[in-house]
């Protein structure tokens, strides 16, 4: 059975950009679906297509959920993994926007990027563009860095992104990329490097990075107040816990100290920095304690 169910295919697109995040080890913080999930909004995106997740989940591990149907206090239904195609034809917009929101498979991943790259021919994307967010050695006092690969020297520059050279274990967003370039299509991947301490909630300051960066690739100067409101409590939250703990305010300033604006963070550098498994144990701790009406993640 074909995993590709087309609810109905979009005509007439101008020179459309396809966009896509993955929720799971591609997206920490849960910054890249943010990200894209806000773009979506704004954009009036429109389903247009899905993938089945029968094939592609193990249901043991990603579980589907249980929840009352709309205006319903006895009726129930089951929400299972989304992976859905939207279509964004602002007129604000130079040109459309194909959205891919997924959750990223445990089987079957070929078979998976296959169905995803039959839209993309379909419709003629004239750029894929993945968005992701990589757990890092980072602070969250300095801007958030961004990471990533460009089809040309030009895309990478506007898209302010350093080339990556990792190496290593790879996650479907490696697999999809790789797919379309074989098959000629221009790609480019942009990724968020967020504090490896705070991963545990949506980290609104990565996903706005991620925002601004796609709209400054889109010549969009839409309104990000909200957005950006949201950032600034994170930061103002996450702060003021760094302040009343002097062990994660000693990491903090040990982390800004290594910060060099050259220098690519990465994951487990040897350092004399705790080992990040000790420090996010201690804020999760830390949270646990707080009184009620404390400011938290």
């Amino acid at each position: 059975m074909d995993p590709l169910h087309i609810e109905f295919l979009p005509e007439g697109l101008r020179r459309p950009i396809f966009l896509l995040a993955f929720a799971g080890w591609n997206d920490a913080a849960e910054s890249a679906t943010l990200a894209l999930r806000f773009l979506k909004q704004q954009w009036g995106g429109k389903r247009f297509a899905s993938l089945d997740p029968e094939e592609f989940y193990h249901f043991g591990l990603t579980r589907p959920f249980v929840r009352f149907k709309a205006g319903s206090e006895t009726e129930r239904e089951i929400t299972w993994p989304q992976n859905e195609f939207f279509v964004c034809q602002d007129e604000k917009l130079s040109r459309d926007v194909v959205v891919f929101l997924g959750i990223e498979p445990h089987l079957k991943w070929r078979a998976y990027c296959t169905a995803i790259f039959e839209v993309a021919r379909r419709l003629e994307v004239t750029l894929v563009l993945s968005l992701g967010a990589l757990l890092a050695e980072v602070p969250h006092t300095r801007p958030v860095r961004m990471t990533g690969l460009a089809y040309d020297a030009e895309l990478a520059a506007r898209l302010g992104i350093r080339p990556s050279r990792y190496e290593g274990p790879t996650g479907i967003i490696g697999v999809f990329v790789t797919r379309c370039r074989e098959a000629g299509i221009p790609t480019a991947s942009l990724w968020a490097n967020v504090p490896h301490y705070v991963s545990g909630t949506e980290n609104y300051k990565a996903g706005l990075a991620l925002v601004r960066r796609v709209l400054t690739l889109l010549d969009d100067d839409r309104d990000l107040r909200e957005l950006e409101e949201a950032a600034e409590g994170y930061d103002k939250q996450l702060n003021a816990i760094v302040k009343q703990n002097p062990k994660i305010a000693a990491y903090v300033r040990k982390l800004e100290a290594r910060d060099q604006a050259s220098a690519e963070p990465t994951p487990a550098e040897p350092s004399d920095l705790p080992p990040a498994a000790d420090l996010v144990a201690e804020i999760e701790r830390f949270l646990r304690q707080q009184p009620p009406g404390t400011p938290r993640e």
